[in-house]
């Protein structure tokens, strides 16, 4: 996780999932309280998403709107990709880039 003064990037790795999205809430909540309401998070080297963690995304895209903050999310590919195109939520974020092919 990088910081500045109102801006985070978060990189997430690995699964995000009913086990994992509880930890990513907290560090995002804990972002959104020390003022950082611009946060980009890098899904790269994310395997999988399921619905747990797709709502934490869309739960903080919720709350930083609310205060004229955005949430991007860059590198978006594989599963997390086509949940986004099929359910229309890519419309819910502020930024939605696919990886370079």
């Amino acid at each position: 996780m990088q910081r500045g003064d109102s801006d985070a990037l978060v990189r997430l790795t690995g699964d995000l999932d009913k086990l994992t999205a509880p930890l990513l809430k907290d560090a995002l909540v804990r972002l959104f309280t020390e003022g950082r309401v611009a946060v980009v998070i890098d899904v790269a080297e994310l395997d999988f998403c399921d619905s747990s963690g797709l709502w934490v995304l869309v739960e903080h895209q919720r709350r930083v709107s609310a205060h004229a903050g955005s949430l991007g999310i860059v590198n978006v590919h594989g599963v997390l990709q086509r949940v986004l195109d099929v359910t229309g939520l890519k419309a819910a974020f502020d930024r939605v880039v696919p990886a370079e092919l």
